[in-house]
């Protein structure tokens, strides 16, 4: 397969804020009422797929469109757009690139070449398609999660350079307005929290599938135990699994009561009688968009005190399965090279079971 069979975007192509915000009745209300108005602001860090043109050329041959999608949580994409549609209390912001360019979900590294110098030599010294430790240096991966290949492993150092300044200079016409957006977008719901009071979440929207991909293409190799999704969501404060501390050097990003009664309450929206399709903590803990929101609400706490405003952030692993619906998965659970359509009406149930749960979890705050 060629960089042509994949789903690129235009070279050339800057996204504007205005392009990857998304709310309610835009046509009515401008941003700034939005705000005023919204109690959530929903970012989707991995919901872009396509890849910019400009980077095309480092990219593996073998890489297909399904892997390129599998690879992102295009998923979020669809519901969260939908979502904001429907529901004035929330605003939100896509991210238009996929995680390949780099991955807001990550700190972001101080020294790009060298971040991915290291992961380089990790992927090549454990060969194609096994496993390899990227931990503190996957911000921006050479491999897929199934350890596919995504990128051609340069073979100089002048080769990793080029790839390095090819990727940082795309990024900004599409990472860095989401970067630039999110926290600009956080920073206006603060302000105004600040002044009014009220309450302000801040949640990261993503999905993960059960299980990864076989060289053939058929997502269907299970997940470890310990890293399976419940049935629909994981919530995730960076607590125990009652949402508890689990480190004093780690504090919840969102207070223990308020992720219980939330999940209670994407029980009650998603009509699970299930207690364990909606679980807090596990298999994972939440990353760098809720940890740097959560210190930045802890450095706020005794202003919102006094302001009558409370605080929090979470995260939402969506199980791909459940967002993807059956037919879907049952596609994607064999061999291939390509993804699947999206079912308009099971993304419409989505959407407004997103908005019943966070009206059911207002109604107990």
């Amino acid at each position: 397969m060629t960089a042509s069979d994949l789903d690129l975007i235009p070279a050339g192509t800057v996204y504007t804020p205005e392009q990857i915000t998304h709310y309610a009745d835009p046509d009515t209300r401008t941003l700034e009422q939005a705000v005023v108005e919204a109690d959530v602001l929903v970012s989707a860090p991995h919901a872009g797929a396509a890849i910019p043109e400009e980077v095309a050329e480092f990219l593996s041959p073998e890489l297909t469109r399904r892997l390129q999608y599998d690879f992102s949580d295009v998923s979020t994409a669809a519901v969260v757009r939908r979502w904001a549609e429907i529901d004035p209390r929330i605003v939100a912001v896509v991210n238009p690139h996929p995680r390949l360019v780099r991955d807001p979900n990550r700190p972001k590294p101080s020294d790009i070449r060298a971040d991915l110098t290291t992961a380089i030599e990790r992927v090549r010294k454990a060969g194609p398609w096994q496993r390899v430790d990227l931990t503190g240096v996957d911000a921006i991966r050479p491999v897929t999660f199934s350890f596919f290949p995504i990128l051609q492993i340069p073979e100089t150092d002048a080769e990793v350079q080029r790839l390095v300044e090819a990727f940082d200079s795309a990024a900004e016409q599409g990472l860095g307005v989401y970067e630039r957006t999110r926290d600009e977008l956080t920073d206006l719901f603060l302000a105004h929290g600040l002044a009014h009071g009220g309450s302000f979440t801040r949640l990261s929207f993503h999905d993960t599938m059960n299980t990864t991909t076989t060289r053939e293409g058929a997502v269907s190799v299970p997940r470890a135990e310990q890293d399976r999704l419940p049935a629909i969501v994981a919530l995730s404060n960076r607590g125990d699994h009652d949402g508890e501390e689990r480190d004093p050097e780690d504090p919840p990003t969102m207070r223990p009561e308020a992720l219980r009664d939330l999940a209670a309450a994407h029980r009650e929206g998603f009509e699970s009688a299930d207690p364990a399709a909606v679980l807090l903590n596990q298999p994972y803990l939440g990353s760098q968009e809720i940890r740097a929101d959560g210190a930045k609400f802890r450095l706020l706490a005794q202003d919102a005190g006094e302001a009558g405003l409370q605080l929090g952030a979470v995260q939402a692993e969506f199980l791909r399965e459940f967002l993807l619906g059956t037919a879907a998965t049952e596609i994607l659970h064999e061999p291939g090279t390509e993804w699947v359509t999206e079912n308009r009406e099971h993304i419409d149930a989505l959407a407004y079971a997103c908005k019943r749960s966070w009206d059911a979890f207002r109604d107990v705050q």
